[in-house]
């Protein structure tokens, strides 16, 4: 059921939810917004941010801090992305939250300052407030597997440049997201959230190679270091992931293999220089 609501927002209702359209880059928008007691920040902006490079920072800083600025009495967890980063060795368990950051690229770099709004929020308005470093999440239609096994599949080469890759299941993703509420704090504290083993390029290829019964093709070498995250501190908190990096791979060779749609839309995980 759709219906205009009293301040002229198309609201849809599902299952018990409000699905409220607005204008999050033009402040006039937020004060007809409903107050909320927890915040989930997702907005941003990645693919296609090389191309219009201001709209990339708009919406990803200038909306963070009308979000914190409005929502200042909630408590917010703050999607953020394991890009803000340095490229660490393949042979370590990735950044951990300790890893000073060293953003590569204009998204990254405007990534890391959605991060700094948050915290100046979380620390001038006292605002419980969790930095969600996310990399990569992954379900049947998008993410890092399908990039691989999409190629395998159709018989075109995987870049090996960057040869390693973290990948989360997208429900675990989502179940740490909520739950993470209750680390939310003051000043921000920063999360990584990701599996916790580091996958090899080459070795997933040549396992759906194996379930598609085709040989995979590859182009280039593997570099000595990759984006890895290290989500020791997340597992230890919140427990381990449901789905293991095995499943998923499995998962993603029987979706494919029977012809399971995907959104189209490649990662660009390989991409070593931050433009997406």
């Amino acid at each position: 059921m759709t219906r205009r609501d009293h301040n002229g927002f198309l609201a849809r209702y599902s299952r018990g939810n409000d699905v409220v359209e607005a204008d999050l880059l033009n402040p006039d928008t937020y004060s007809l917004l409903p107050d909320a007691p927890n915040v989930v920040f997702m907005a941003g902006r990645k693919f296609g941010s090389v191309a219009d490079q201001p709209l990339t920072w708009a919406t990803n800083v200038w909306m963070a801090g009308l979000t914190a600025q409005r929502f200042h009495a909630s408590r917010i967890v703050a999607f953020s992305t394991g890009n803000v980063y340095p490229f660490t060795p393949i042979n370590s368990k990735g950044a951990t939250e300790d890893t000073p950051v060293a953003p590569i690229g204009e998204y990254a770099q405007s990534a890391l300052a959605r991060e700094r709004i948050f915290e100046y929020f979380a620390n001038t308005h006292q605002i419980p407030t969790l930095i969600y470093r996310l990399n990569y999440a992954v379900d049947l239609r998008y993410g890092v597997l399908v990039d691989i096994a999409e190629k395998v599949l159709r018989e075109q080469p995987v870049d090996l440049t960057t040869g390693y890759a973290n990948v989360i299941w997208q429900g675990d993703a989502n179940s740490y997201c909520l739950r993470s509420f209750a680390l939310c704090d003051v000043p921000a504290r920063a999360l990584n959230v990701t599996g916790l083993k580091v996958l090899s390029v080459r070795e997933v290829a040549e396992n759906f190679g194996r379930r598609f019964g085709k040989k995979p093709r590859f182009t280039g070498t593997e570099s000595e270091t990759a984006l890895l995250s290290d989500a020791s501190r997340c597992a230890s908190l919140l427990g381990p992931s449901t789905v293991t990096e095995e499943q998923l791979i499995e998962m993603t060779a029987n979706w494919l293999g029977a012809g399971g749609m995907t959104l189209g839309k490649p990662t660009k995980f390989e991409r070593r220089d931050g433009t997406f």
